[in-house]
């Protein structure tokens, strides 16, 4: 029996073009560095990355810079203390946010606020963005907002444009941030349409090796120096990220994202239909689905088990060869419930006994089929808490 993957919000497995691509840029060993032919050779392949990240966001020529970085945590840490080391006044000091980031962003901000930043964190219950809790926010001491576009525990996806525009509108020189991590290359969306000043992404959220991501910055954040450079020496990526670039990593990132670029439609398609199939199989058993009441992605599917701890669970199907989550996995570690799904409303014990199935264009019905039989045994077998 093959093993079956349904975890693709904390990773994906490679694609057949960054698998090519990486095969191509293995043998271009120079350092992008150099300037002689090895070197320039291994610049053009991250330029050539580049080019396509650029278009991928719709960017145009001379709107903004997309810079690599190692992962979308270093790319959002980028953004938020380079925005904060640039400022020089201290008569705004206000930082936006919700109260369900993912920890790259939650977590920055806490030493942020240790750093006299006010944090006012704008509720997302079920999923949606309190529209009114952030008009109650705007405030001259606005510096920074930063909103993910897709929660990456429910698939919620939120009004970051609406909330971005309406900021902008009150206070143009807030600086907007938004990680796109779980919404790249899934929702259709440009820097100019969200209002944002930085865009954070990810390469292995989309079938491309770990290892690899970037931050879009637009032209005037440039221009007016409002970011500086979070890692610091021999002036790389345009002096903005120092470092030797990882030219496999991005070169299968540019070529996995131009493979998607082509097919998003019909991938889009195929990941419905396996949503509107799964939560047809999930009803007939003893879950819940806590579908947001918003829009929200296909193919993050939380689920929350009556009473069965999500960990007791998760062993029970991997044993199984069926692999999905009990949140992030960039916070699995934490011995807290998770703060997206308290935002969300659910209690803590609720939170505790959830888990989280995100699919991909290579997940078929017959996986769905198997995990919810898989679930049912379980179901039956395992000990429920009180």
């Amino acid at each position: 029996m093959r093993d079956i993957y349904m975890d693709n919000s904390a990773t994906t497995p490679l694609s057949k073009a960054a698998k090519d691509k990486i095969s191509e840029a293995v043998e271009v060993f120079g350092n992008p560095s150099s300037l002689h032919s090895a070197g320039q050779a291994a610049q053009k392949l991250v330029d050539e990355a580049r080019a396509r990240l650029l278009s991928a966001l719709g960017v145009r020529q001379r709107q903004g810079s997309f810079v690599f970085t190692s992962c979308g945590t270093e790319a959002t840490s980028f953004a938020l203390f380079g925005c904060a080391y640039a400022k020089t006044r201290r008569d705004a000091t206000r930082i936006l946010t919700t109260d369900s980031e993912h920890p790259s962003v939650a977590r920055a901000l806490d030493r942020l606020s240790l750093d006299g930043f006010e944090i006012v964190k704008i509720p997302t219950k079920n999923g949606v963005l309190d529209k009114e809790a952030l008009k109650k926010a705007l405030d001259k001491k606005i510096f920074l907002a930063t909103f993910m576009l897709v929660n990456n525990e429910t698939g919620a996806i939120y009004d970051v444009a609406g909330a971005f525009a309406e900021i902008k509108r009150a206070y143009p020189n807030a600086i907007t941030h938004c990680d796109a991590v779980q919404g790249f290359m899934k929702l259709p969306f440009t820097p100019t349409a969200l209002h944002a000043d930085l865009i954070t992404v990810s390469g292995h959220k989309l079938h491309a090796p770990k290892g690899v991501g970037g931050l879009y910055i637009s032209a005037e954040m440039l221009k007016a120096k409002k970011i500086v450079p979070f890692l610091v020496g021999g002036g790389q990526e345009s002096g903005m990220r120092s470092g030797t670039e990882n030219v496999i990593g991005i070169s299968a990132f540019g070529a996995a994202v131009n493979d998607i670029m082509g097919r998003r439609a019909e991938i889009s398609k195929k990941i419905s239909k396996l949503r509107e199939y799964a939560e047809e199989k999930l009803s007939k058993i003893d879950v819940r689905i806590n579908r947001p009441s918003g829009e929200y992605l296909p193919s993050i599917i939380n689920i929350t088990l009556p009473s069965i701890k999500s960990e007791t669970m998760l062993h029970h199907l991997s044993a199984d060869g069926i692999y999905v989550s009990s949140g992030s996995a960039c916070s699995s570690h934490s011995a807290h419930p998770s703060e997206s799904l308290i935002a969300f409303g659910l209690t803590p014990k609720e939170a505790d006994c959830s888990l989280r199935i995100s699919l991909s264009e290579y997940n078929e019905k017959e996986d769905i089929d198997a995990l919810v039989a898989s679930l049912s045994v379980g179901l039956e077998r395992l000990v429920r808490i009180r």
